[in-house]
C-alpha cells in the first residue's frame, strides 16, 4: 500500500522525517540508556545516511554506575561545565569514538548529532577524528568548545524541532 510522503491517510497528517529529525530523535533514545544523575546525553555518528556508531554518558564499563552510587560532582556542588576531570563518567561522545574505533568504523568526514553540545573536551576529539559536522539540541555552557570547532571549520548547527 502506497503513502504519500506529505500529506493525509485517513485524517491523520503524514510527515516524513528530515535526515537531521530522523538522527536526532535516535539520540534521545539513545541518551535514555545514560547512567549520569545530572544530565542525560546521547550521540550518533552518520555517513552517508547510515549509523557508524552511537555512545551515551556513563560510568566505565565495569564500574558502578552514578545512578547506584551517587554523583562525586554534585556532592562537591561543582557547577556543570566546570571541573570535568572530576567525573567518572564518560562522554557520549567519547563513548562514540570509542566504539567506533573498537569496531573499525572511521569518523573521518562523519557527522556527529548530539541530544547536547559538546565540551571542549569532546570538541578537541571531534576535531582530531575529523568529524565535518555537528549537529545538537541541548545548549551547554562551554563557549571554548564552540571557539575551537569553528576554529577547525566544523560545522555546528543546532537543532530546532
Amino acid at each position: 500500500m502506497d503513502y504519500p510522503l506529505d500529506g493525509e491517510k485517513n485524517g491523520r497528517s503524514l510527515h516524513r522525517p528530515t535526515w537531521d529529525e530522523y538522527f536526532m530523535a535516535i539520540t534521545e533514545l539513545v541518551a535514555q540508556r545514560s547512567t549520569c544523575r545530572r544530565r542525560r546525553v546521547g550521540a550518533v555518528l552518520v555517513r552517508d545516511h547510515h549509523i557508524i556508531a552511537t555512545g551515551y554518558n556513563g560510568a566505565p564499563a565495569g564500574l558502578p554506575h552514578c545512578l547506584d552510587v551517587g554523583c562525586l560532582r554534585e556532592q562537591m556542588q561543582i557547577p556543570s561545565g566546570e571541573r570535568h576531570e572530576i567525573c567518572v563518567g564518560v562522554h557520549a561522545e567519547q563513548n562514540l569514538l570509542i566504539q567506533a574505533a573498537l569496531h573499525g568504523s572511521s569518523p573521518e568526514g562523519a557527522t556527529l548529532y548530539c541530544t547536547h553540545q559538546p565540551c571542549i573536551l569532546c570538541a578537541k576529539l571531534i576535531v582530531n577524528a575529523r568529524i565535518k559536522r555537528v549537529v545538537f539540541k541541548g545548549d551547554y555552557p562551554d563557549s571554548l568548545a564552540q571557539k575551537i570547532l569553528h576554529q577547525a571549520a566544523i560545522q555546528l548547527d543546532k537543532f530546532f524541532s
